[in-house]
């Protein structure tokens, strides 16, 4: 079972016991978070894709870890002029442990009645 998240402005394809870094969400090392911005859900070849999400589904995690990316150098120069400057920049990330990728009962439940009203 895999799923497409909206984490942070960003989608990821994610899958149980996933580690995955994304921009510095708020929250403690240790502290769970959830994400209810699905857009896509496959159980076992069934593919759901959601109008824009998928209702009733929600991604648990973990957060293991504040770190931070590599230096990035930012060089800039006028030829002839003398002028240099270098600045650098580092982009703080999250690391979270995905520990669930779940639908609500109630959801399926409706969806089943809905294919049995409809026939």
């Amino acid at each position: 079972m895999y799923a497409i998240v909206e984490i942070a402005g960003q989608q990821f394809l994610v899958e149980k016991k996933d580690e995955i870094f994304v921009h510095r969400l708020e929250g403690e090392a240790g502290s769970k978070v959830e994400f209810d911005e699905v857009l896509l859900l496959d159980d076992k070849g069934k593919v759901n894709v959601g109008k824009p999400y998928v209702e009733g589904s929600k991604v648990t995690g973990k957060i293991i870890d504040h770190a931070r990316g590599d230096k990035v150098i930012v060089f800039k120069k006028t030829r002839r002029k003398g002028f240099q400057k270098e600045t650098g920049h580092r982009q703080d990330f999250t690391k979270i442990l995905i520990e669930n990728i779940s639908v609500k009962a109630a959801a399926k439940a409706k969806k089943t009645k809905e294919g049995e009203t409809e026939e």
